[in-house]
């Protein structure tokens, strides 16, 4: 990280800040603070959203996890972001993604490829659809509609959120 950590305690913290403290490490107990977790309580109400959020994407939604786990790994992969990718590449495996698509959900460029061996047609959908609004921000139409045909309109969104 770029900032150092925020300190690894409560001490000093206003009573709001230290509320904060004991949900984030709540959260993630048994397990330590993790360093992402340090960075953001630099501003403790920006790291209270974030955990929130993520919680609610990792813990909360309709979708399995390998459809998960694939939205974040690809959205790592293609943003070069090492340590999101070794923290979900182990989490995509076990939630079912095969060796195969393993070896090819960490190719930037498997979404152009004509072959998707390795993946069911809602992982590759989930590929495009992420590669699309990774690189492009605008999804193309066929993509979206492919989309929508393999998952209902709460997958959709939750798809997207993560």
């Amino acid at each position: 990280m770029r900032l150092p950590y925020a300190p690894n305690s409560k001490e000093g913290l206003d009573e709001e800040s230290a509320a904060i403290y004991d949900r984030i490490a709540a959260r993630r107990a048994p397990r330590p603070l993790q360093p992402l977790d340090l960075t953001l309580f630099r501003s403790p109400n920006v790291a209270d959203g974030w955990i929130s959020f993520v919680g609610a994407i990792r813990t909360k939604t309709s979708l399995p996890d390998d459809i998960r786990e694939i939205a974040i790994c690809r959205v790592a992969v293609l943003n070069g972001a090492a340590y999101e990718w070794l923290s979900h590449a182990p989490l995509a495996k076990k939630g079912g993604v095969s060796e195969e698509g393993m070896k090819s959900l960490g190719n930037p460029e498997v979404a152009g490829a004509t072959k998707r061996e390795g993946f069911s047609d809602k992982q590759w959908a989930v590929i495009r659809y992420t590669d699309e609004m990774t690189r492009n921000v605008r999804v193309p139409e066929e993509v979206f509609e492919e989309l929508k045909k393999l998952f209902s309109g709460q997958e959709v969104v939750e798809i997207t959120a993560t």
